[in-house]
């Protein structure tokens, strides 16, 4: 890559010449203020904060609007000297900053910025607090509407348009813009409508000032009266990088962490928001059914119910379901249970997923979140990844946007943010493919990078093996795997699924599926409701139908008073996953750790730790007795849950490998529908929080309808 040499603050170095002089400056130790800049927009060059001295140049330059190809030497051959600390520079950011604050309200004291407000630093240490120059009134904005999430005060909007660029870029919804010009200048909805965005929350954290914030945060606490936790998000299964904000016993915020591989520095609406639900609804002691209702208990009297039961029960009629939030400990504590009392009726697809255990690749999504970058075509099949996983979607779009992607959808038509040939929703389609009749198969074989990414609408049919064997024999056709790991230079695997269940990859590779002869949810239910199947063992288990397990006796952990807690005998009040340390597995086999933040309230227990105390009272003690020793049996049983933070490779791509994916059989004319009936409501963490309840009123039910929806 072709680089030039700068002398930065009599500092000679060398830069790309793709790089904006500010990340020039950067790179070379100088700090350079900005507003409007940010690495993942595009330019705007409008507030002129990060202007630098060009020695020789007529005037101050906007550092982030040159590159470093436009800083031309000078004429003697010397490299152009760069100065950014110079009396000349500094003047220039002192009018600028003048500028600003010539009609910025001063509300610092009540404003959800202070203390971490972009403007409010830099006019630290560019401000001229001895005397101002402007004698006029200053201008006022009306405040605009935009939906549950961001709370506007426009007075304070300094014009940077990070937001605008960040909803037309990033999120694909171009809501936001501006009106006026000059000092009428406003960034607005335009129809007075909600910023219809999964993703809108992150303008807050573009905003450099106090004009976007947080609406269910206002006025709940300043940053420095937080304990700051880093954590990994459950909503969904792509296991973005957050920061667990909580003060006292409550959690307060979630904030996005920087994480290139997994989400970059986004969030979604959900990870952000749905914290509120922490804390309603909250199972905080034991109960046991008595005459009919569930009655307070201690921690022995639910063991004693739950032990009486066991021993009346053969282990033929027992069984145990994993829920989508579960960590790794607790799955292999519950497995660990299970295999002691010779239960094979085990399971951890609560949604019906066809997909079977085996090597590793069969169920992962191998193309790793960043390998979406590299695409070039891409065939959805039952997914919908703006609701599946909001931010994997970004990805996509910052494909498309870059090389300009081609994308197929079987499914219901949505939006999706960038364009996809809608292909239907009839599942014949895929077959189509496969043998080669449709114009799209021909797009797969020619790409150096094709891609398929199977969806829960796809997975949990009836013919979802069919349909998972059809997805094989098209990526193996077309490139996708193949001997060679595809005709990708550096190999190459497009065969992804997209889980949504945060638990769902850790119990796989734990192993959490039906033994020999062993039933999965449906033959459960199916057992429940014939008097096949007396005892149950729900792990936060709620996203299936409870009611038809007919007079099974059921055992609820979990956190929160949903689904499987008001049908069950006994209820263990287990720990959200912001008040345990735990592993989870996301969809690309990425082994993460979340960090305990909080503790869990009242009589509630980390759910391993119920787990192996229940164990002590049935007989069959399992073998550790920290969190430590379970850890090192779950790196024992399966090694890479040691490896932290890494993408895994998948280089056997051999037609042995992909030879046993799924069953070939015949398709089910039904249509593929979508899974996911409501974004903002699909855990009990997420039904139980109030703003979770307004962003479904507002984007799935009512006048700001989604497009998604």
């Amino acid at each position: 890559m072709a680089t030039r040499k700068l002398i930065v603050d009599g500092k000679e170095v060398e830069a790309e010449e793709t790089l904006t002089l500010l990340q020039a400056c950067e790179q070379a130790g100088s700090e350079i203020p900005r507003f409007c800049f940010h690495e993942r927009l595009s330019v705007a060059g409008n507030c002129r904060m990060c202007l630098v001295e060009w020695v020789g140049a007529p005037k101050p330059q906007a550092s982030c609007a040159l590159q470093v190809k436009d800083i031309f030497p000078n004429k003697d051959g010397t490299p152009a000297k760069i100065n950014t600390t110079s009396p000349y520079a500094r003047k220039a950011r002192e009018g600028v900053m003048e500028f600003l604050l010539i009609n910025h309200p001063l509300d610092c004291p009540i404003c959800d910025q202070g203390g971490e407000c972009d403007l409010q630093d830099q006019a630290m240490g560019y401000g001229r607090a001895a005397f101002h120059r402007f004698n006029e009134n200053k201008r006022a904005v009306e405040d605009k509407y935009m939906g549950p999430l961001v709370k506007t005060i426009m007075t304070r909007c300094i014009q940077c348009t990070r937001c605008v660029r960040f909803a037309t870029e990033v999120a694909g919804v171009p809501d936001l813009g501006a009106t006026g010009r000059g000092e009428d200048m406003e960034i607005t909805t335009y129809l007075e409508k909600a910023f219809a965005s999964e993703l809108s929350g992150n303008v807050v954290d573009l905003c450099p000032v106090g004009a976007l914030t947080s609406k269910p945060y206002a006025f709940n606490a300043r940053p420095w009266e937080l304990r700051k936790t880093e954590s990994i998000d459950v909503m969904d299964a792509q296991g973005v990088n957050i920061r667990v904000d909580a003060r006292g016993p409550q959690v307060m915020r979630v904030l996005p962490r920087l994480n290139e591989e997994v989400n970059e520095e986004w969030i979604s609406d959900k990870a952000r928001h749905a914290c509120d639900g922490l804390s309603r609804q909250r199972l905080d002691r034991p109960y046991v059914r008595v005459g009919g209702k569930l009655k307070p208990a201690t921690w022995a009297e639910a063991f004693a119910a739950i032990a009486a039961k066991v021993k009346d029960t053969t282990p033929a009629k027992m069984a145990a379901i994993v829920g989508d939030l579960a960590a790794a400990e607790e799955i292999k504590a519950l497995k660990d249970l299970m295999a002691a009392l010779r239960v094979t009726n085990i399971d951890c697809r609560q949604d019906g997923a066809k997909i079977a255990a085996g090597p590793r690749q069969t169920y992962l999504f191998n193309s790793t979140i960043a390998g979406v970058e590299a695409a070039d075509a891409i065939l959805l099949v039952g997914a919908n990844p703006r609701w599946d996983a909001p931010v994997l979607n970004a990805r996509i779009r910052k494909a498309w946007l870059a090389s300009g992607v081609k994308v197929a959808n079987i499914g219901p038509a949505v939006d999706l943010t960038y364009p996809a040939e809608q292909l239907g929703t009839d599942i014949s389609m895929l077959g189509s493919i496969a043998n080669g009749s449709h114009a799209f198969a021909k797009v797969l074989s020619d790409a150096k990078r094709p891609m398929i990414i199977l969806g829960s609408g796809a997975l949990t049919r009836a013919d979802g093996a069919a349909i998972l064997a059809l997805a094989a024999r098209i990526a193996g056709d077309t490139g996708m795997i193949g001997p060679a790991g595809s005709h990708a230079e550096g190999g190459w695997n497009g065969f992804n699924i997209l889980h949504t269940a945060a638990s769902r990859v850790a119990a796989l590779d734990l192993g959490f599926l039906p033994g020999t002869g062993g039933r999965d949810v449906a033959g459960i239910v199916d057992g429940a409701q014939k008097g096949e199947i007396d005892f149950i063992y729900l792990l936060g288990a709620d996203e299936f139908d409870v009611a038809h397990l007919g007079r099974a006796f059921i055992v609820y952990q979990g956190s929160h008073g949903d689904a499987g807690a008001h049908h069950a005998d006994v209820v263990l009040p287990g720990a959200a996953y912001t008040e345990k340390d735990g592993i989870y597995v996301n969809f690309e086999g990425r082994v993460q750790r979340g960090r305990r933040a909080a503790f869990p309230p009242g009589e509630a227990k980390e759910d391993w730790a119920i787990l192996r105390a229940l164990s002590d009272v049935l007989g069959v003690k399992l073998p550790y007795d920290d969190r430590a020793a379970l850890v090192a049996a779950i790196e024992k049983d399966v090694t890479h849950f040691a490896l932290l933070n890494i993408a895994p490779v998948h280089a056997d791509t051999s037609a042995a490998t992909w030879g046993g994916i799924g069953e070939i059989g015949t398709l089910d004319p039904a249509p593929v529908a979508a899974m996911m009936s409501d974004y903002y409501l699909t855990n009990p963490i997420a039904r139980a929080s109030e703003t979770m309840a307004k962003c479904s009123q507002e984007f799935v039910s009512g006048h700001s309808k989604m497009a998604a929806e």
